[in-house]
């Protein structure tokens, strides 16, 4: 409320503001309506709020997060994502874990045939392990177009039902 508070009295200055949220302010469901009614209190156009929100509030209060941010982008505001790389699955982290493997989550290659997004991020975890002198498994590899992009990119393995079946270890070491 004070960053309205501040804005309401100062209408010359035209700039941006960024909130931060905490994840309790996220994982509470009444936020939007009280968010809401400070814009209307203090008639702040939505365009000059930008609300920042971190990596791990964001995951630890998905869904929260998802329907808040929803709703002000549909009103106006914008949002920043902070500390990327910092929550669950961390650059930081793994620069100081002794790993020599990198394994690409399958929410990112499973679809990367038809999700540009996706696909420049699997390019840019393979950038980063190859500087951390590190391999790389594609998780969810499900088709021969998935395999070739892969292929593609330089990544070192591959899992998913494209490649092979997932089958008891007794089962494989017969083949």
């Amino acid at each position: 409320e004070h960053t309205f508070k501040m804005l309401a009295l100062s209408p010359e200055h035209t700039s941006s503001y960024s909130i931060n949220l905490s994840g309790v302010t996220i994982a509470d469901r009444d936020i939007y309506d009280h968010v809401i009614s400070l814009f209307e209190q203090y008639q702040i156009p939505a365009e000059r709020i930008c609300f920042e929100i971190t990596e791990t509030s964001a995951i630890s209060h998905l869904e929260s997060a998802l329907y808040f941010m929803d709703k002000m982008k549909a009103f106006g505001c914008k949002f920043s994502l902070d500390d990327f790389g910092s929550g669950l699955s961390s650059f930081s982290y793994l620069q100081k874990l002794p790993v020599d493997i990198i394994k690409i989550d399958g929410a990112f290659v499973q679809d990367m045939d038809t999700n540009p997004i996706n696909r420049v991020f699997v390019e840019n975890i393979k950038r980063t392990a190859e500087a951390m002198n590190k391999k790389t498994i594609a998780e969810f590899v499900e088709n021969a177009d998935i395999e070739v992009m892969l292929r593609e990119i330089g990544i070192d393995y591959g899992q998913g039902y494209h490649i092979h079946k997932p089958e008891p270890w007794y089962e494989a070491s017969q083949e």
